[in-house]
């Protein structure tokens, strides 16, 4: 383990000499993957899973984000809630950029890239933020008032933000609505009030450690579930949860819909089991046993799913199309997983 001097941004000589010295790549076909382990951003051949550089990232890295463009990379740095940290990688030098502080936002966790911003949960802070990096600040920031915001989805026109409250074992749904302006005590509306838009929080209970979640490629409804292996199927029109689902799956972690919208993919951290849901019907359709799995990124270009068992050691690949494991790259504790130009 090392850590480095945030007063120089000073990184141990042979990992440095490791970035400098691999040869760039393109940033349409990087396969990223953070190693927890090693404090390390691998980038490997999209294709051929070849690695290509390993460049040195902060202390708790945990997820990932690229730039529309497959630039830059963003890993968070959580710290239990207590760290204040996201680093930057350049992905056509394969090399570390100056980090971004949140601070006084804590424990950055989940990340996400819309309309040129970079989105993030501060976990430590209950609380969402915004990063403008043309203007180098944090140009927005919302409390949800909810214990250990970890995880978010943020729609493409970036006017809605969903998060988990893990602590809370809640969901936050926010939307950026229009709201009629708030009736004074008088009774009398000022000459001149009008509506405005502001951000609306609903907040939907879930279960308890409710973490792992996605939002179906329509928009209609998100999956969230419990380390008791319970889905909640909340609709995000109603805000309210419409249906749950038993998977037995003691340790479910993390949760991904395919990139066609048929089917969900669950993951234990405790068990390594991994289970295949059919989306419409809500019915286990496939379930087999690899490593503890801790993430999981949809490749929809490749057709395949990368999960990440952090545990084991190992990020192994399914085949989308057959619904089965096709190989696995050796990986110290695998975590966050992306591909540049996705």
């Amino acid at each position: 383990m090392f850590y480095r001097d945030r007063s120089t941004c000073a990184w141990p000589r042979w990992l440095m000499a490791a970035a400098l010295l691999a040869p760039g790549i393109s940033q349409a076909g990087a396969l990223l993957i953070i190693s927890k382990a090693d404090h390390v951003l691998e980038v490997r051949d999209e294709q051929s899973l070849t690695l290509k550089a390993r460049v040195p990232i902060g202390p708790d890295p945990h997820e990932i984000e690229v730039t529309a463009d497959g630039r830059l990379a963003y890993i968070s740095n959580p710290g239990y809630g207590v760290f204040h940290e996201i680093d930057v990688v350049d992905l056509v030098k394969n090399r570390p950029l100056p980090m971004i502080d949140t601070s006084p936002l804590l424990g950055p966790h989940g990340l996400a890239w819309v309309k040129d911003r970079l989105w993030f949960t501060a976990q430590g802070s209950k609380a969402l933020g915004r990063y403008d990096p043309a203007a180098k600040r944090i140009d927005w920031m919302m409390g949800t008032g909810q214990d250990t915001t970890h995880l978010l989805h943020v729609t493409p026109d970036g006017k809605r933000v969903y998060a988990t409250n893990s602590g809370s074992g809640t969901v936050s749904l926010f939307e950026n609505t229009l709201v009629p302006p708030s009736m004074p005590p008088t009774g009398v509306l000022p000459a001149g009030a009008k509506a405005r838009m502001d951000w609306v929080q609903d907040i939907v209970p879930a279960g308890p450690g409710s973490e792992g979640f996605d939002v179906a490629p329509d928009g209609q409804e998100l999956w969230t579930v419990t380390p008791d292996g319970k889905v909640f199927i909340i609709s995000t029109a109603a805000k309210a949860v419409i249906a749950t689902v038993d998977t037995g799956l003691v340790g479910a972690h993390r949760m991904k819909f395919t990139p066609d919208g048929k089917h969900v993919l669950i993951v234990s951290v405790k068990t390594g089991a991994v289970a295949i849901y059919a989306a419409g019907s809500r019915k286990l359709e496939k379930q087999w046993v690899t490593g503890r799995g801790a993430g999981v990124y949809m490749d929809a270009k490749g057709n395949r799913a990368f999960i990440s068992c952090t545990p084991d050691n190992f990020v192994a690949i399914v085949d989308l199309k057959t619904l089965t494991e096709v190989g696995r790259i050796d990986v110290p504790r695998p975590d966050g997983i992306a591909i540049s130009g996705d």
